[in-house]
C-alpha cells in the first residue's frame, strides 16, 4: 500500500546533507520518491508500506548520522521550541567564540599596524585562545564531517573541518618546530578562530530568519480554537479541542471561535470567515447550515453537531496542503541539486591543485596552504541549497495569508510561465446564480401555466438554470406538481412527465433531437440571446410552447481581473456550454476577444488540450469539481472555492473565494517568487564562480572568505523573506516572465 510521511530531519548543514540523505532513501527498495527540505528541514518520502516501514526509514537517516522523527508527532509547540534551543545554543557557542577570537583578530591588526604587543602575539597565548574554539566550538564540523566521510561524501562542514584544521595545525608547526614562532607572519590560529566564528554568526543569523519563513503555518493554526463546550450526558463541559469526536454537539457563543467544522442543530448566527475566505462581512448562519473550525460567532449563540474534527477540518487540510507546498521541490531546484552533488568533492580537487600548483611553482609552503584554505572555505554551497527551498516556503505562506492555496513548487513555477488562462464562464466569471428573465408562450399554455409545468420539470435538477426556473414557478399562484419521470440529459437540458405530458426544456440541439421545429422562436431567441441571456425552450408531446430565459450576470471584479490579466500579456478564454449569440455577450462585457462557446462538459478539457497543442501554457479555471477533467489537462489546474465547498484536492491552485481578481493575483506572486528564486541562485553561482578563482590565485584571505560565505547565506534568506512585503492583490506585474 501507498503511503505519504513527512519527517523532521535535524543535523543538515548545506546542500550537499540534504542531496546525501535524499540520494541514500531514495536507493531504499520500497521507497518510490523522497524529497528532502534544507530550508524546512523536513523530508518529504513516499514509500510501499507492504516492502518498508516508517522505522526503516528514521534508521537509514540516523545510519547517515542526522537524527529524523515523524512530523506528525512533532507539535506546533514542541517544534517551536525545538527551534529556539537550537538558536539559543548557537547564540551561545557564538558569543564564547567571538570572546575568544577578538584577542586574536586584535593581534593580528596590531601586527598590520606594526605595533607588538608581546602577550597577545605570544604563541602559547595564541594557542591556548585557539583550541576551544577549534576544538570545543567548532566540534560540530568535526562531527558532522566524519557522519559524511563515513557514507563516502563530503558535505560543507568536511570542507570547514580540513580548512581551519590544516590553518590550525600548521600555525603549531611554525611556533614550535620550525624555529620561528615570533614571527606573526606564520601564525594563522586567528584564521581557524574567525572562520569558524563567521560561520557560527551565519548559521545564527541563517536559524533566525529560517524560523520566520514558515510563520504562514504558525500563523494558521494559531487560528484554531485551544477547547471546545461539548454537551456530555445532558451537562456542559469544556474539553479539549483534540477530544472532540464526530458526533458531539458543541455550544458557540457570541464571540467565541467555532472549534471544529459541523452542522448547526439549533439557533442562528452571523459568522465572520474571513480566515478562510478573506471577506470581512459576517455569513448569516441558521439550522442546516455548515460552519468551519477556527471561524468567529459574532453575534448569537447556537447548537452545531460536530461532523469533522482532528486532520479532517478545513483548517488542517489547509494547513497539509501550506506544508506539502513548502516542503515540495520546484523544477528549478533541481539545477542547484545537481551542482550541490557533485560540488563538494569538485572543491576538494581544486583545493589540492592550488595547493600542489603553489607549492611546486612558488616554493611556499605557508601560501599554499592558505590559498588552499580560502578555496576550502569559500565554496561551501549553502546558499546554493537555500536558494529555491526559502523563497517557496515564503511564496506559499504568502499565498495562503490571501487565500490563494499553491499545492507545489512545481506549480508555483508553472503559474509564471502561463501565457493563456481559460475561465468557465457559469460561477467562475458570472455568479452562478441565475434568474429568470423572460417567460414567452408560443403556444396554447399561459405564461402562469408555461412557468408551473416548467417548475415541476425542473424540480430535481442540480442545473443552476434548472434550479432558477424552479425557485420562481415555486412562488406563483398553484402548487407545483411532482413530475412522474425524470431524466438530466447532460449539455442539453431535461425530459420530465408532467401530469400526463412528456415535457422537454433545453437547447435547440435538444429540439432538434426529438423532431420539433424551432423555426417560430428563433427571432424571439436571437433578441434574447444579443442581450446575453440564455433562452431555452419548452416542448409538451413534441409540440414546441415557450421559451424561457435566464440571465447570469458577472461577478463585481471579473472584468477589472479580466483587464489584469491582459495587461500581464495573458490570452483569457471563456469557455461555456451556452450558444455563440449569448456567450458572446457576455464576453463582450467581461472584455474577453477569445469565446469557445457551445462546448459540452466532457469536451472541456479536449479544447484545453487543442491550446496546448499550439503551444501555450495554459490555465484551466473552473468549480474543481464539474470540470475535474479540464482541470486535470491544463498545465495548471485552479479550483474556485467558497467556505467548506473548497475543491481543495481538484486542482493545482485553490482560491478559497470566488473573487477572480485572485487569479492575477497567484500569477504575481508566482512571477514575483520566481524573479527572487532567480536572483538567490544567481548570486549562489556567482559568488562560488568568482570566490574560488581569487582564492586559488591567493587574492582571498581566508577569514574574508569565511564571512563571505556566511553572509551569503544569510542574504539569499533575507532575499527570500523580502516576498513578506509583497502584497500579490496590488500592483501591476510588467510582461517580461
Amino acid at each position: 500500500m501507498n503511503m505519504k510521511e513527512t519527517f523532521k530531519i535535524s543535523g543538515m548543514s548545506c546542500a550537499a546533507c540534504a542531496a546525501r540523505i535524499e540520494k541514500k532513501l531514495n536507493a531504499m527498495e520500497g521507497v518510490q520518491s523522497a524529497a528532502v527540505n534544507l530550508a524546512s528541514e523536513k523530508a518529504a518520502v513516499e514509500y510501499d508500506s507492504s516492502k518498508i516501514d516508517v522505522s526503516d526509514i528514521i534508521k537509514a537517516v540516523e545510519s547517515l548520522g542526522y537524527e529524523a522523527e515523524r512530523a506528525d508527532e512533532l507539535s506546533a509547540d514542541r517544534e517551536k521550541e525545538q527551534r529556539e534551543k537550537e538558536i539559543t545554543r548557537l547564540r551561545i557557542e557564538l558569543i564564547i567564540s567571538a570572546v575568544l577570537t577578538a584577542p586574536l583578530l586584535f593581534s593580528m591588526l596590531l601586527m598590520i599596524a606594526g605595533v607588538d604587543v608581546p602577550f597577545l602575539h605570544n604563541e602559547y597565548f595564541q594557542l591556548i585562545a585557539a583550541t576551544p574554539v577549534q576544538f570545543v566550538i567548532g566540534f560540530r564540523f568535526y562531527r558532522n564531517a566524519y557522519h559524511a566521510l563515513r557514507s563516502k561524501s563530503a558535505n560543507m562542514d568536511v570542507l570547514i573541518a580540513m580548512g581551519t584544521t590544516a590553518s590550525y595545525f600548521f600555525s603549531i608547526y611554525n611556533a614550535f618546530f620550525a624555529g620561528h614562532g615570533h614571527d606573526m607572519k606564520e601564525l594563522y590560529f586567528e584564521t581557524s578562530a574567525v572562520i569558524i566564528t563567521l560561520i557560527l554568526l551565519g548559521k545564527y543569523l541563517e536559524a533566525v530568519a529560517k524560523g520566520r519563513t514558515s510563520e504562514a503555518i504558525r500563523k494558521l493554526m494559531g487560528l484554531q480554537a485551544k477547547t471546545a463546550r461539548v454537551i456530555r450526558d445532558g451537562k456542559e463541559e469544556d474539553i479539549p479541542i483534540e477530544e472532540v469526536v464526530p458526533g458531539d454537539v458543541i455550544i458557540v457563543r457570541p464571540g467565541e471561535k467555532i472549534p471544529v467544522d459541523g452542522r448547526i442543530l439549533e439557533g442562528n448566527s452571523a459568522v465572520d470567515e474571513s480566515m478562510l475566505t478573506g471577506e470581512s462581512i459576517p455569513v448569516e448562519k441558521k439550522a442546516g447550515d455548515h460552519v468551519v473550525g477556527a471561524t468567529i460567532n459574532k453575534f448569537g449563540t447556537f447548537r452545531f453537531e460536530a461532523t469533522r474534527v482532528g486532520k479532517d477540518t478545513v483548517l488542517s487540510q489547509i494547513i497539509r496542503m501550506v506544508e506539502d507546498a513548502q516542503g515540495s521541490k520546484a523544477p528549478i531546484q533541481k539545477i542547484a541539486d545537481k551542482v550541490s552533488g557533485i560540488f563538494v568533492p569538485a572543491v576538494l580537487g581544486i583545493a589540492l591543485v592550488t595547493f600542489l600548483a603553489w607549492y611546486l611553482v612558488s616554493g611556499d609552503l605557508a601560501d599554499g596552504i592558505i590559498s588552499a584554505v580560502s578555496v576550502l572555505v569559500i565554496a561551501c554551497p549553502c546558499a546554493l541549497g537555500l536558494a529555491t527551498p526559502t523563497a517557496i516556503m515564503v511564496g506559499t505562506g504568502k499565498g495562503a495569508e490571501h487565500g490563494i492555496l499553491i499545492k507545489g513548487g512545481e506549480h508555483l513555477e508553472m503559474a509564471y510561465r502561463l501565457d493563456a488562462i481559460v475561465l468557465d464562464k457559469t460561477g467562475t466569471i458570472t455568479k452562478g446564480q441565475p434568474e429568470v428573465t423572460d417567460v414567452i408562450s408560443l403556444g396554447g399554455m399561459s405564461r402562469d401555466e408555461v412557468l408551473r409545468i416548467a417548475a415541476a420539470a425542473e424540480k430535481n435538477s442540480e442545473h443552476p438554470l434548472g434550479a432558477a426556473i424552479y425557485e420562481l414557478g415555486k412562488n406563483g399562484p398553484g402548487g407545483i406538481p411532482d413530475a412522474e419521470q425524470f431524466g438530466a440529459i447532460p449539455g442539453k437540458g431535461v425530459r420530465a412527465v408532467v401530469e400526463g405530458r412528456e415535457i422537454y426544456i433545453g437547447t435547440r440541439k435538444l429540439m432538434h433531437g426529438i423532431g420539433v421545429g424551432t423555426e417560430p422562436a428563433e427571432a424571439v431567441i436571437a433578441g434574447l440571446e444579443d442581450e446575453g441571456k440564455t433562452a431555452m425552450l419548452m416542448s409538451s408531446d413534441g409540440r414546441l410552447e415557450a421559451v424561457i430565459a435566464v440571465a447570469d450576470t458577472l461577478k463585481e471584479n471579473s472584468k477589472e481581473a479580466i483587464d489584469a490579466l491582459k495587461e500581464m500579456g495573458i490570452e483569457v478564454y471563456m469557455i461555456t456550454g451556452d450558444n455563440k449569440r449569448t456567450a458572446a455577450a457576455i464576453a463582450r462585457q467581461a472584455g474577453i476577444a477569445n469565446v469557445l462557446a457551445e462546448v459540452l462538459p466532457e469536451h472541456k478539457a479536449e479544447e484545453v488540450g487543442k491550446l496546448k497543442k499550439q503551444g501555450k501554457k495554459v490555465a484551466m479555471v473552473g468549480d474543481g469539481i464539474n470540470d475535474a477533467p479540464a482541470l486535470a489537462t491544463a498545465d495548471i489546474g485552479i479550483a474556485m472555492g467558497t467556505g467548506t465547498d473548497v475543491a481543495i484536492e481538484a486542482a493545482d491552485i485553490t482560491l478559497l473565494r470566488g473573487d477572480l481578481m485572485l487569479i492575477p493575483a497567484a500569477i504575481r506572486l508566482s512571477r514575483r517568487t520566481m524573479r527572487k528564486i532567480r536572483q538567490n541562485l544567481f548570486w549562489a553561482f556567482f559568488y562560488n564562480t568568482i570566490g574560488i578563482p581569487f582564492a586559488a590565485f591567493g587574492l582571498l584571505n581566508p577569514m574574508i572568505a569565511g564571512g563571505a560565505m556566511a553572509f551569503s547565506s544569510v542574504s539569499v534568506v533575507s532575499n527570500s523573506l523580502s516576498l513578506k512585503r509583497f502584497d500579490p492583490g496590488r500592483g501591476k506585474q510588467d510582461h517580461v516572465r
